[in-house]
């Protein structure tokens, strides 16, 4: 085995205050739909990691049907740290947060200083590569990240309501129409295409 090697801090770095990525491994244990009655667990970890699959998709169909071109590894990137600051706010319902105007502006000024704190824990050497991740992005993608977010939403309801919970039916309804109202072509293809084989059993997708 050979000699290990102390690696000499860099700059200014401090290794006793650098948590962030440990932080990221935490939103594992945030968990999401706290109101709703669930048959499966989920867990803002995992609904990252499927939103930045569903925009790498979005951004695919966007480039490669519809002639656009979008940067996709810059709109999974964004989407794989869309929710980081929950490690701090955790998820919050949104007949909670959106139940008013002061309950949401509140809730924006609370998402701005936890993205802050989580900044400010990352080495200052590569802070700059991930501050316009964590902090509300202002790029057209993320367009994109907030309809593979919807879409991942729509996907959970599918399959609650498909194992026979009723409380998820209006959530289903209510995300369904939101899609709609997007006017987004990829969202459309995705939604005839891809979204029928969440409806299907395991036999049912190996049989074809």
């Amino acid at each position: 085995m050979p000699p290990q090697t102390e690696v000499p801090p860099v700059g200014d770095e401090d290794a006793s205050r650098n948590h962030f990525y440990a932080y990221m491994y935490r939103l594992k244990y945030i968990e999401r739909w706290s109101l709703m009655r669930n048959t499966t667990r989920e867990n803002v970890a995992e609904h990252s990691f499927h939103v930045a699959l569903t925009t790498h998709m979005l951004c695919t169909i966007a480039n490669e049907l519809f002639g656009r071109q979008l940067n996709t590894n810059e709109a999974v990137a964004l989407a794989l740290f869309h929710d980081a600051t929950e490690v701090f706010t955790g998820d919050i319902p949104t007949p909670i947060k959106h139940h008013n105007p002061i309950i949401l502006s509140n809730f924006r000024e609370i998402e701005e200083q936890a993205a802050k704190r989580l900044i400010d824990m990352i080495p200052s050497s590569i802070r700059d590569v991930y501050r316009p991740l964590i902090e509300d992005p202002s790029s057209e993608l993320k367009r994109y990240v907030k309809a593979a977010d919807l879409i991942d939403a729509y996907l959970k309801c599918t399959f609650e309501v498909g194992a026979g919970n009723q409380e998820f039916v209006v959530a289903k309804q209510q995300t369904e129409e939101k899609l709609r109202q997007l006017h987004m072509e990829e969202v459309d293809y995705f939604l005839q295409t891809l979204a029928p084989s969440f409806t299907m059993t395991l036999d049912e997708m190996s049989s074809l």
